[in-house]
């Protein structure tokens, strides 16, 4: 079997198959390599969660304990796409699961979207977790800032903008990250959502994080907190809602603490246009109204806010995939229940998905568990009639990339790299502290000499 993406999908997807029942009962032997783009395992986990959050990187830990086992190989730094195609791997596999998630911003469509200074969160983030295939160089322009969007990754991109780059210092960003966000004049950050309060979709922990940075103040509006009988009904039968609206309410009673930086939360604001010539000197909202439907409608009031950068943080998207089809409009390899369908709407023998490639980008990392599982239920359903691999030989898959000179890491090289980060980390007295590039990295996993 082999598995394409070591994030938590592509993790959960191998660890499901060593469980299976049917599989065990069958006493069928269950092998497995996942196969990742760079050098060491884990995807969104390690270059997706923001640095301040150590809590949701807790769960390497259990990742970690599933590549582990005997059964599975880790195999990092080999690219689908450019090393090997799809003939390659179902060659050397009985089948393939592509769990390569989403990795790109959704476009904005609004006039001046172009301009110098608006940027996709995915870029930011990727970015500020030091991600070894983007530029180590990020410029965080002017005092004001606006954030588009009014989920978890947009709350995440707010935070960072408004933290001092101090409170940073003990997690596990590299020095470059420090000091560009050191360099930066932020005072207000606006974050703007076209809906109302009951409809964010960030989480609760998240949100009240906001209110939890020094120096930073969280700034609501009382006029954007319109609330309709669909409304409440929202609020009624969501607990997130109702405890979102609950915190935002009582933000908006407090008085102002006059902190030296401020987060503002605006509401029932539709993003109509990022406003400049040569760089962005401000972002034109309409304020909107609920409809009593459940849903929102313009005013035909406009309003002009200060700032010089915008952020759009309303979706990601999975990039195509060689010798496979892909979804243009929502970003995603075309499937029912796991098995990619052909352009005639067939399933590909033995090519499967899963997580946020299969999906889209929407749930949270738990959600993974549930997608995997369907994934390899059907999975194992097709077994029998799957073609067996040509080559299934364990070793036969090395030599196919010592052939293309393919400089693979393995399992053990990741753990000497993560010894190594921590080695970086220890005379700060920090968990760890990142390997910044892609040759640094496979140089460490592989145990080369400099």
């Amino acid at each position: 079997m082999g598995i394409v993406g070591s994030g938590p999908a592509g993790i959960y997807t191998a660890d499901l198959l060593t469980k299976d029942d049917t599989l065990a009962a069958e006493d069928t032997q269950v092998s497995i390599d996942i196969l990742d783009k760079l050098p060491s395992p884990y995807g969104l986990v390690r270059y997706g969660v923001a640095p301040d959050h150590p809590r949701i990187k807790q769960i390497q830990g259990a990742l970690h304990k599933v590549l582990d086992k005997p059964q599975i190989r880790f195999l990092g730094n080999v690219e689908y796409g450019v090393d090997l195609k799809l003939d390659d791997l179902r060659r050397h596999y009985d089948a393939v699961v592509f769990a390569t998630g989403s990795d790109r911003d959704r476009a904005l469509d609004l006039p001046g979207a172009e301009l110098p200074g608006c940027h996709g969160a995915a870029d930011f983030v990727a970015w500020y977790d030091s991600h070894p295939d983007v530029t180590p160089e990020w410029r965080v322009n002017g005092t004001g800032v606006a954030v588009i969007g009014a989920g978890n990754v947009a709350v995440d991109v707010a935070r960072i903008l408004a933290k001092d780059a101090g409170d940073l210092l003990s997690t596990d960003i590299t020095d470059n990250v420090h000091r560009d966000l050191a360099a930066k004049d932020v005072t207000d950050v606006h974050v703007f959502a076209r809906r109302g309060i009951a409809h964010a979709k960030f989480t609760p922990m998240e949100l009240r994080e906001l209110d939890k940075q020094p120096g930073v103040e969280v700034v609501v509006y009382p006029e954007d907190f319109d609330i309709d009988d669909a409304c409440v009904a929202e609020i009624e039968s969501n607990n997130h809602a109702k405890t979102n609206v609950k915190v935002l309410q009582n933000w908006a009673m407090r008085d102002p603490k006059g902190l030296p930086r401020r987060l503002h939360l605006h509401f029932l604001h539709r993003p109509v246009e990022v406003l400049g010539a040569d760089g962005v000197t401000g972002l034109r909202t309409e304020r909107m109204e609920l409809d009593g439907n459940g849903g929102v409608r313009g005013t035909g009031e406009f309003v002009d806010h200060d700032v010089q950068a915008v952020y759009r943080a309303i979706g990601y998207l999975g990039s195509p995939l060689a010798d496979l089809p892909f979804d243009a409009e929502r970003g995603v390899l075309p499937n029912d229940g796991g098995r990619v369908l052909d352009l005639d709407e067939n399933a590909i023998s033995g090519v499967y998905t899963t997580g946020w490639i299969k999906r889209g980008p929407v749930g949270l990392i738990g959600h993974t568990k549930g997608d995997a599982l369907e994934t390899v239920g059907n999975l194992v359903a097709d077994r029998p009639g799957l073609a067996p691999a040509e080559e299934p030989e364990p070793e036969a898959f090395l030599r196919l990339l010592d052939e293309r000179r393919v400089p693979y890491t393995t399992w053990e090289g990741w753990q000497r790299l993560e010894a190594h980060e921590a080695t970086l980390g220890e005379p700060h007295g920090r968990a760890r502290v990142k390997v910044l590039t892609r040759t640094e990295m496979t140089r460490v996993a592989r145990g080369e000499d400099a």
